[in-house]
């Protein structure tokens, strides 16, 4: 903690809410793919986990998803108001890039400053933004199963790519193993959006701890309406059996961890 106290409390309450860490997690996995070690990653993982509760505590502010509950807790505009939960998302924000250039060791520059752009590009108005405005626009509007995967690509994926990819990065892989990771977390970005979408609509906002059914309400386009329930959880099924083809590349030891996270998300219930 340290002066002025209020916003470093913010930080804290979202950063440290609990979540389920699979951006950091992930960004660790893959950098033990290519043969790196946890260390080296450490800082960009923290980071990733920053980014992410970043978009959490933005996304949940008024002038977006308006919403009230987030990892079982009040929103962070709920307990510090509007103005500070929008400062401790962009102080999280500048806090992830500082800590990835100040902390990062044993890595060369050239690789630090491939992952810190990778990063950057992920979040900015060619990444997770411009995912967020299209999802913006389309409330309210018939939205086509390509406009929808449009959006979940930016607005999910492109962060999840970017953990496994910044792992890769500062692991010391090659051009070849970055794709390959790349594909899968496309894969698994888009899955982790539609069992999401399965879960808004057939679980409790205490099983989620969040909001339950706020995509209904709110009219959004969504994996079940435009598929139905049953259809939406076969494309989830396609969409691990598509991420796990892509490890096959890999030793198998040295890809299981991406395997199982990839399942976990299949299969998760919040």
């Amino acid at each position: 903690m340290q002066h002025p106290e209020k916003i470093h409390e913010a930080m804290r309450y979202s950063l440290l809410a609990g979540g389920k860490r699979i951006r950091p997690v992930l960004c660790i996995a893959s950098c033990e793919l290519v043969g790196g070690d946890e260390s080296l990653v450490m800082p960009m993982a923290c980071a990733l986990e920053m980014t992410h509760t970043m978009s959490l505590i933005h996304d949940d502010l008024p002038a977006l998803d308006n919403d009230d509950l987030r990892r079982g807790k009040p929103t962070n505009h709920k307990v510090f108001g509007e103005p500070t939960a929008i400062l401790a998302g962009d102080a999280l924000l500048a806090l992830a890039f500082e800590h990835v250039a100040a902390k990062t060791v044993g890595v060369s520059t050239d690789r630090v400053v491939r992952a810190i752009t990778e990063l950057g590009s992920a979040l900015g108005a060619e990444g997770l933004l411009k995912g967020q405005v299209t999802d913006l626009d389309s409330e309210g509007k018939d939205v086509s199963l390509s406009e929808l995967e449009y959006i979940h690509v930016h607005k999910t994926a492109k962060l999840l790519e970017a953990s496994v990819v910044c792992g890769v990065i500062i692991g010391g892989g090659n051009v070849i193993e970055i794709e390959r990771v790349r594909n899968y977390a496309r894969c698994i970005g888009l899955l982790f959006q539609v069992v999401d979408d399965i879960l808004d609509v057939t679980k409790s906002s205490t099983v989620l701890g969040k909001t339950a059914g706020k995509d209904l309400v709110s009219d959004k386009a969504t994996y079940p309406k435009l598929m139905g329930i049953e259809n939406a959880k076969k494309f989830a099924e396609e969409l691990f059996s598509q991420a796990t083809k892509e490890l096959a590349y890999f030793e198998v030891s040295k890809a299981a961890p991406l395997y199982h996270l990839a399942k976990y998300i299949v299969s998760r219930q919040n």
